[in-house]
């Protein structure tokens, strides 16, 4: 279950990529843009400043995402629903797709991606980011306390090493189905405020996102002592210096523009 309070808890961290992918976007006028995987449509809302004559769609898999998203102003031109991604299919006018930090949830996602890009119109745009950071402490860490006997049966199995692509992986793929590409990778340095006696900042984090499938599979007691073992971990892989954790996050980005590829290349 997602919690909208909980993965709000770094707000202007976590979209910080959603800006600097839609920046690659240059469509002036989109009939229609969807936000997949909107969350609490906070982010989906800045679609509208941008364009505000297009029909703006965001879709969740979680209802309480939705629900929160639900309350947002600008009724009119957004509208938000429930649904999973591997489902959903683009109307015929749809000209952007928003796909934020989403797919790495999906297994064989590569596959939606090129059924995405044959199904859009002619020019449409076809963004998407995804974290890029599953070899770093933070996951090394939370795999090795998974791994540990207490846990290993329950939570090594949830876990994996690699679930997105590198950015050439992604460019080769969308190149092959006849889109030009911008495909890139960045790697922010966020410092998190790390107050004397409250949890390790890294592992606040990681509960709004890695963390969800841990704390389903574990009750109230086993989910306390897992914390725990964690935030131990992580406070030795992340030291706190002068108040803060310096945490590196590195994302891949994509941006493709579909049937471009073939207009240029007769």
């Amino acid at each position: 279950m997602w919690d909208p309070s909980t993965y709000l808890r770094y707000g202007d961290e976590r979209s910080r990529p959603f800006h600097d992918l839609l920046a690659r976007v240059a469509a002036e006028r989109p009939r229609a843009v969807a936000d997949l995987g909107c969350g609490p449509g906070t982010l989906t809302a800045t679609l509208a400043d941008r364009w505000p004559g297009s029909r703006i769609t965001g879709l969740d898999s979680s209802a309480e995402m939705i629900e929160r998203a639900g309350a947002l102003t600008r009724a009119e031109q957004i509208s938000f629903t429930v649904g999973d991604v591997r489902a959903w299919r683009p109307e015929p006018d749809l000209d952007v797709v928003v796909c934020n930090a989403v797919l790495q949830w999906v297994p064989g996602h590569q596959e939606l991606l090129t059924r995405w890009a044959a199904e859009l119109p002619t020019g449409a745009w076809l963004a998407c980011q995804v974290p890029g950071n599953f070899d770093a402490p933070s996951h090394r860490t939370l795999r090795e306390v998974a791994g540990r006997p207490r846990w290993a049966a329950t939570l090594a199995p949830l876990l994996r090493a690699a679930p997105v692509d590198e950015p050439v992986g992604y460019a080769a793929l969308l190149t092959g189905a006849g889109c030009t590409v911008d495909a890139w990778e960045t790697t922010y340095l966020h410092l998190l405020p790390a107050a004397a006696g409250a949890d390790h900042p890294v592992l606040t984090w990681m509960e709004g996102t890695a963390l969800r499938p841990v704390r389903a599979a574990l009750d109230a007691a086993g989910w306390s002592a897992f914390r725990a073992e964690l935030g131990a971990a992580l406070a030795e892989a992340y030291p706190v210096r002068q108040g803060r954790v310096y945490f590196p996050f590195r994302r891949v980005f994509v941006v493709a523009r579909t049937g471009a590829h073939a207009e240029e290349n007769p």
